[in-house]
C-alpha cells in the first residue's frame, strides 16, 4: 500500500507534536528528556524513516555567533528542497546571529505555526510565528525547505 504525500505530511506533523514539552537541551535528541531545534528535525525525519540516519553533532551552542559558514543549511539541503511557500510538515529556517541556525517544523501554513525546540521557552513548543516576537521579526529573512519535491 502506497502512502500518499498528505498521509506522510500528517505523520510528520503528528511526530513533531509528540515532542511538545520536551525540555530544551543543547544537542539532545531524546523525547521527553531533552532536544534542541537541530536534533528535533533530525529525530522526526530520521525516526519516521524518511531520510537515512545522520548526526550533525557535535556543534557549539554558540557557533552561529562566531562563524559565517552555513552549517545548518549544509545538512538540511542535501535532504530537502528549497520551497517558496511552506505547507504543513515543511521546515522554516531562521537566521540567528550570522547564519541560519534555528528551525522548526510547520504544523499550519495559515497562520504560520511551527513546532520547535525554543531555548527562551526552555522546551519544545508549538508557536504561531506572528505571536512570537523574536520569530516574527526574523520571518522576512526566513527560508523554507521541504522533504517533498516541489510540484512543477
Amino acid at each position: 500500500m502506497t502512502t500518499t504525500e498528505a498521509e506522510t505530511r500528517a505523520k510528520i506533523v503528528a511526530e513533531a507534536r509528540s515532542w511538545r514539552s520536551t525540555r530544551y537541551r543543547h544537542a539532545g535528541d531524546i523525547k521527553h528528556v531533552g532536544v534542541d531545534c537541530s536534533m528535533l528535525i533530525v529525530r522526526v525525519f530520521v525516526d519516521l524513516g524518511l531520510v537515512p540516519k545522520f548526526d550533525p553533532r557535535p556543534y557549539s551552542p554558540a557557533w552561529m555567533l562566531h562563524r559565517s559558514e552555513e552549517e545548518y543549511l549544509r545538512w538540511i539541503f542535501p535532504r530537502a528542497y528549497k520551497v517558496e511557500t511552506p505547507e504543513a510538515a515543511d521546515l522554516v529556517l531562521f537566521k540567528v546571529g550570522r547564519t541560519y541556525s534555528h528551525g522548526g517544523i510547520v504544523t499550519s501554513a495559515k497562520p504560520l505555526t511551527i513546532v520547535h525546540a525554543y531555548k527562551p521557552a526552555g522546551r519544545v513548543v508549538e508557536d504561531q510565528i506572528a505571536r512570537t516576537p523574536m520569530m516574527a521579526e526574523r520571518l522576512g529573512s526566513a527560508i523554507y525547505a521541504s522533504y517533498f519535491e516541489p510540484k512543477a
